[in-house]
């Protein structure tokens, strides 16, 4: 095995990973440090298990089962054990694209395939380089007394769209497919179990009373939103100025 040495969410890990392609995947996110805040170790049983829930899922889905190699599968592995660690320190990871627009990050979320990322492009068309992608796929939420902030990681998605950035979140919005663009700010907690939906869980006790405690901590200070959306740019512009509160809605 080989020591690296990361730096997440402002936490120093130390992983202990077997493959090139997991220290290659890792490039931009590695630290020097004397003393991890966590140390993570990735072995064989770990990735027949990520392999193991694959089939399970796939099956479910009804879906041709993929045969992935075991280096990909370390890294799914590596990141299960990273969030199931960073639960101690107030992070949680959170399925979603994020940006940054003139400092403030905003969290689209939504079922997988409605769009999520098509969206955020349509940001990076609409604000150009005032726009940066922060994740495009799972991103790290800090959760904390003085505030959230997301982090870039290295598990970004498939067009590996983020940078190892940081931001307060300013907003998480819901994406649903509409015709016409029409956003609206939503009642927090009862968007409770969509939330939940979106964010790491495990099937431990502890561990699932740590992340409710953390999530009712983040809807007290995030604005929630739900978003009907199109695919034309104008989309970007009516999420935009509806999330920074010019109106209560706003439609195209």
């Amino acid at each position: 095995m080989t020591e690296v040495k990361i730096r997440l969410a402002e936490k120093n890990i130390l992983a202990r990973v077997s493959h090139q392609y997991t220290l290659d995947f890792l490039l931009g996110y590695y630290s020097e440090f004397d003393t991890p805040d966590l140390e993570v170790t990735v072995y064989p049983t770990d990735i027949l298990a990520e392999r193991q829930k694959s089939d399970e899922e796939a099956e479910l889905e009804g879906i041709p089962k993929v045969n992935y190699p075991d280096s990909y599968l370390e890294t799914l592995a590596l990141y299960r054990k990273i969030a199931e660690g960073l639960i101690e320190f107030g992070i949680i990871l959170f399925h979603g694209s994020t940006l940054e627009l003139d400092g403030e990050a905003f969290l689209f979320t939504a079922k997988s395939g409605t769009g999520k990322s098509t969206h955020t492009r349509l940001w990076r068309e609409v604000y150009g380089d005032r726009v940066r992608m922060v994740n495009d796929d799972k991103p790290l939420i800090a959760i904390s007394d003085e505030g959230v902030r997301v982090y870039g990681t290295p598990w970004n998605g498939k067009h590996r769209l983020g940078e190892n950035i940081s931001a307060p979140l300013a907003a998480i919005c819901i994406l649903e497919r509409g015709k016409e663009n029409s956003i609206t700010e939503l009642k927090a907690s009862s968007e409770f179990p969509k939330i939940l939906s979106q964010t790491y869980r495990k099937s431990d006790a502890d561990f699932m009373r740590k992340t409710l405690s953390l999530l009712s901590k983040l809807l007290s200070k995030i604005r929630v939103y739900k978003l009907y959306c199109n695919m034309n740019p104008e989309a970007a512009r009516v999420a935009y100025e509806g999330m920074k509160g010019r109106n209560n809605e706003i439609k195209s």
